[in-house]
């Protein structure tokens, strides 16, 4: 199985995640490289992911941005770590701000992420496919969002 890289841009979401149901979702997440980029949250954010990150199986990474960044800086930031840490041909990202619109908020976009990996790593083939052009690295990364939304639209 060929394992997917996922940047989730995290802004005080601490709110949001139910530190338990977070990791039961983590810890049956297999073939995804996870990487949490904490985009300068005011609150507990980025405790709450480390205290993930130690109650999880699965290991994951996360990076604390100190200066509060647009989403797209925040992505490059994750793109970036991803490709210097890890071979990987799909990177997808979100961002919470999407999230907190969508029904399943971060906890529920885990599982739907390794519930739809299949879909999501055809999806990221078809995008490379359609590419007349030779892409660069961050012209690769796609948006989880908008295969959410296509999902969402053909059901």
């Amino acid at each position: 199985m060929i394992r997917i890289g996922v940047i989730i841009v995290c802004h005080n979401i601490e709110n949001n995640i139910n530190t338990d149901l977070f990791v039961k979702n983590l810890n049956q997440a297999k073939n995804l490289e996870l990487c949490f980029v904490n985009n300068a949250s005011k609150d507990n954010t980025y405790q709450i992911l480390k205290e993930i990150k130690e109650l999880s199986k699965i290991d994951f990474s996360i990076l604390d941005i100190k200066r509060n960044k647009s989403d797209i800086s925040a992505v490059r930031s994750g793109s970036r770590f991803m490709f210097n840490q890890f071979n990987l041909n799909h990177i997808g990202y979100v961002s919470t701000k999407v999230l907190n619109k969508k029904e399943y908020g971060i906890c529920g976009l885990i599982k739907h992420i390794r519930i739809n990996q299949n879909f999501i790593l055809r999806y990221s083939k078809e995008l490379k496919e359609r590419s007349k052009i030779k892409q660069t690295m961050f012209q690769t990364v796609f948006s989880i969002k908008d295969y959410l939304d296509k999902l969402n639209n053909t059901n």
